[in-house]
């Protein structure tokens, strides 16, 4: 598998430069999750060289595997579950689904539909008696989120499917305007307004190595079960785009920004007045990186979407069932789309930041969940692998303390070094909207 992030923006920066994988490692999967994880990490640590002018890039297998799920690791508290109660699969009359609920609107949008009490017994009967295919129509409807469960070939030929694999992997758009160039990520401001999970795994990267990441969440937004995982390194704080006073003040944040990076659906961030042109107006040469699920053309372009549910429409959990020879689904042994999607966003924000160092301009990237699924299956699928990553070890975490919001805490070490450097996080994880509206 070979990771290539600007098939259709060519400058200065060189695609090859050398990466060091140490060590021996390996997940439990019938695809090619390892390669896709460590092809993924360094794409961004090749963009990050080449921004910076240095070379020497190091991973360790193990730790990049182990930093494509949770990392931190509580001293004396209890991180919250990162899953809602009646969130995952159920069987329907003609196959499988899988419902997302984490988020409360989710959950109440797909018992609206079922029409039935929340929890899992319940909904269990109420799916039952729906065709896989309805219920994902009526719970996208209103407004929830679901899939129904594809096989690799019934992706292929699903209008979605076809559409998602003519998109590139990071399809770019360049901007006119051009800024003064930066000598590293400590002169780049990002404004990140991502949720869960790929975004925030980017704008980490990117503040882990120097950038100033403030994070910006609606009022009522919340994701308990992953905050203390994704706000490392960031500045977090709330703003309500309907509201005329908070537009000001993001107006002023995003003439500020060198990277905005948003996971708003197509076109949903234009419907607030902030199409491509009026971010340009607003802040001339600004990168814009972007992320959605289902890809940006089709029928599906603008579904609600995560990680898991791609994995079931896209045909990997259907494929994991039956080389596992299971009754139930089997995804991926973790959430590989959107980690190996947040490092690909990391990648080309770096990129674009070396093309408009060159006096190319701005630049614009956008992504997918579902192209990032394309990656990974078109390699082929395969006898499932043993997982060969073990238990934890001492040597594994860090022997920093890191003070979070909500209790003392250890992380795992980061895998990447470039010229022998790793990360360093001025801030340490913590809740949303804790800091106000202001870089540092």
């Amino acid at each position: 598998m070979r990771v290539e992030i600007d098939q259709n923006l060519r400058g200065p920066v060189p695609d090859r430069i050398a990466v060091q994988v140490r060590g021996e490692a390996a997940f439990a999967s019938c695809f090619a999750t390892d390669e896709l994880a460590l092809e993924s990490l360094s794409a961004a640590a090749r963009a990050l060289a080449a921004l910076s002018g240095v070379s020497g890039v190091e991973i360790d297998r193990r730790l990049a595997l182990k930093w494509f799920d949770m990392t931190l690791r509580p001293s004396g508290w209890t991180m919250p579950s990162a899953w809602d109660p009646i969130a995952g699969d159920y069987q329907a009359a003609d196959g499988w689904v899988r419902l997302h609920t984490n988020a409360p609107h989710h959950r109440d949008a797909a018992l609206e539909v079922l029409g039935c009490a929340p929890d899992r017994d319940s909904v269990a009967r109420a799916v039952l008696c729906w065709d896989k295919a309805d219920l994902e129509q009526a719970v996208a409807v209103a407004g929830g989120c679901s899939a129904a469960m594809h096989t690799l070939d019934q992706w292929m030929a699903h209008p979605q499917g076809q559409a998602v694999a003519r998109e590139p992997l990071v399809a770019w758009e360049t901007h006119e305007h051009g800024r003064a160039a930066v000598a590293d990520l400590s002169d780049v401001k990002v404004l990140d307004l991502t949720r869960v999970l790929a975004g925030p795994v980017a704008t980490r990267f990117l503040a882990g190595f120097g950038a100033q990441v403030l994070r910006i969440d609606p009022p009522s937004w919340g994701e308990p079960g992953v905050e203390p995982e994704v706000t490392l390194g960031k500045r977090c704080a709330g703003l309500e785009l309907r509201d005329r006073n908070d537009r000001t003040t993001f107006e002023r944040l995003l003439g500020q920004a060198d990277i905005l990076i948003h996971g708003y659906r197509p076109g949903a961030l234009a419907r607030l007045g902030y199409d491509t042109l009026d971010l340009q107006r607003l802040s001339p040469g600004l990168i814009d990186v972007s992320l959605c699920a289902y890809g940006w053309t089709g029928p599906m372009a603008g579904r609600r979407g995560f990680d898991s549910l791609v994995q079931m429409s896209s045909g990997i959990a259907a494929e994991g069932m039956m080389r596992a020879g299971a009754e139930r689904p089997v995804p991926l042994p973790v959430q590989a789309l959107d980690h190996a999607t947040g490092y690909l966003m990391a990648a080309a924000g770096l990129r674009a930041l070396s093309w408009r160092n060159h006096g190319r301009g701005g630049a614009s990237a956008r992504l997918s969940l579902a192209r990032t699924a394309g990656l990974l299956t078109g390699t082929g699928a395969r006898t499932f692998s043993t997982d060969t990553i073990g238990a934890e070890m001492d040597a594994d975490l860090s022997q920093d303390v890191e003070y979070t919001g909500w209790g003392t805490a250890y992380r795992v070490k980061f895998p990447l070094t470039v010229a022998g450097v790793g990360p360093t996080w001025r801030y340490p994880a913590g809740p949303l909207r804790r800091d106000g509206t202001t870089w540092e």
